[in-house]
């Protein structure tokens, strides 16, 4: 009888197919990659340094759901509200509650006024490898997926941000249409992008 041996690199693709654990989609072509990644890091930049219009131009009409000019009215509020009507009350002097030797009351020290930066420094955005196709998930369409990263300091403690954005392409140029925080979660099957893109409005 004649034993047949079957190859250790055999048995190790097949464990790897039984647990799920694989390396991720198919990575872009080379002539799609470069433009795929300057579009997502060019998005994250921008909205780090929250330059809403930027991303408003970057994102697919889909994602920002109206125009350029509409979507950075939303992000940045600036949806002009009516001014209040003046009133009598609202002209009046009012003076700080005096004590009965007619001396006032020392304003209490503000809490806010401790020093310290207004918000979060961040580091550069940085691709972490190739574009990686990615299949539709709800209203999005199928395209290819990016992980960034980013340090964050606040105040004096820094950490890590990671980002999966989707692009697609849209009236030939590549366009962002989701992001997403990479959680941990994420890491386990070894297709972070894949896993964070997948499932989420």
């Amino acid at each position: 009888m004649t034993l047949r041996r079957t190859a250790p690199a055999v048995l190790l693709g097949s464990v790897l197919a039984l647990t799920g654990c694989t390396t991720g989609g198919a990575p872009a072509p080379e002539d799609q990659a470069a433009a795929v990644l300057d579009t997502a890091r060019a998005y994250q930049s921008a909205a780090v340094a929250r330059d809403w219009r930027r991303t408003c131009e970057l994102s697919t009409a889909r994602y920002r759901a109206g125009t350029v000019q509409q979507c950075t009215a939303r992000k940045t509020g600036s949806t002009p509200a009516p001014a209040p009507e003046a009133t009598a009350d609202s002209t009046a002097t009012h003076k700080p509650p005096a004590y009965a030797d007619g001396s006032t009351m020392r304003p209490l020290p503000s809490r806010t006024s401790r020093p310290g930066p207004d918000r979060a420094s961040t580091g550069p955005v940085t691709p972490q490898g190739q574009p990686v196709d990615v299949p539709a998930s709800g209203d999005h369409p199928a395209g290819y997926g990016v992980l960034l990263t980013y340090t964050v300091t606040w105040p004096t403690e820094t950490s890590t941000a990671r980002k999966a954005l989707r692009l697609v392409q849209e009236e030939g140029a590549w366009r962002v249409d989701q992001t997403e925080d990479v959680h941990d979660g994420d890491e386990a099957m070894g297709r972070p992008v894949q896993d964070a893109l997948a499932g989420r409005p």
